[in-house]
């Protein structure tokens, strides 16, 4: 696939790894790694046999933030109506939020601003022990542009992301975890297999539920309760003519493993 240096796209059974590939850049985000993301995006939501996707990073580092020397040239280069990183950066984040199949990020080390805000495009987060999180836009004088500001609060709530932006400290996994952005710590050698083990467990269940439980919960998050609540009711009674909730209900009273298939 194309840019298959910056961002490389592994299957195995039905989970898809997607690796950040710039290690000795710290796989800082530049045009290169958010066209590869896009195309990673589009190819493992067209690929049916794939239920789960992790995201993680080459080296020492998951991601380190956006490359500084890129953006300063953008900002040096820069004429009107030219698309530049932070266009590149919304558009890729946009599809990313929107991935309709279950996302982990598997944090193999530095997680930093738009390293930090890539993990926060998650579903679940599963970190090395030497992972090292923080926002770290304040110690360039920059802003976040694609979750800092308006996701961190909602995870790990207002004050301690208010620290963490203000102060741009980077905290360790452990830290992390005990805040709820995390949601397990685990040695460097044991991060792909207990991630893979997590998504292999995930990709047994229907695809169908998977999607439609992701899409509830983003939505529910943006809704008042009584309306999110009316609106999961609703979904469940549509779901109810699906194949996949009536051969789950089969299985279970003739005591097999159930046969999702998607619909």
């Amino acid at each position: 696939m194309k840019n298959e240096q910056a961002v490389i796209v592994e299957k195995r059974n039905q989970v898809a790894w997607v690796y950040l590939n710039r290690p000795n850049d710290m796989n800082a985000i530049s045009k290169e790694i958010l066209e590869g993301l896009k195309e990673a995006i589009l190819t493992v939501e067209a690929d049916e046999e794939i239920r789960v996707v992790v995201l993680t990073g080459r080296g020492k580092a998951f991601c380190a933030g956006a490359d500084l020397k890129e953006m300063m040239r953008d900002l040096e280069n820069r004429q009107p109506g030219q698309t530049n990183l932070l266009d590149y950066a919304d558009s890729t984040f946009g599809s990313l939020t929107k991935l309709s199949k279950p996302l982990i990020a598997a944090l193999n080390g530095i997680t930093l601003a738009g390293g930090l805000e890539l993990a926060m495009s998650a579903d679940i987060v599963v970190a090395s022990e030497k992972a090292k999180i923080g926002d770290a836009h304040a110690n360039f004088g920059v802003l976040p542009g694609a979750g800092g500001s308006a996701k961190l609060p909602r995870i790990i709530g207002v004050n301690r992301a208010k620290y963490l932006l203000f102060t741009g400290d980077f905290i360790s996994a452990n830290q992390m975890k005990e805040y709820g952005l995390v949601h397990e710590v685990v040695n460097p050698q044991e991060l792909e297999s207990t991630v893979q083990a997590i998504a292999e467990k995930i990709a047994e269940k229907s695809p169908l539920v998977l999607k439609k439980m992701k899409q509830l919960v983003r939505d529910g998050l943006e809704q008042p309760l009584e309306l999110a609540l009316k609106q999961e009711l609703l979904s469940l009674k549509a779901h109810t003519q699906s194949y996949d909730m009536n051969e789950g209900l089969n299985a279970f009273v003739e005591k097999r493993k159930p046969e999702f298939k998607g619909y």
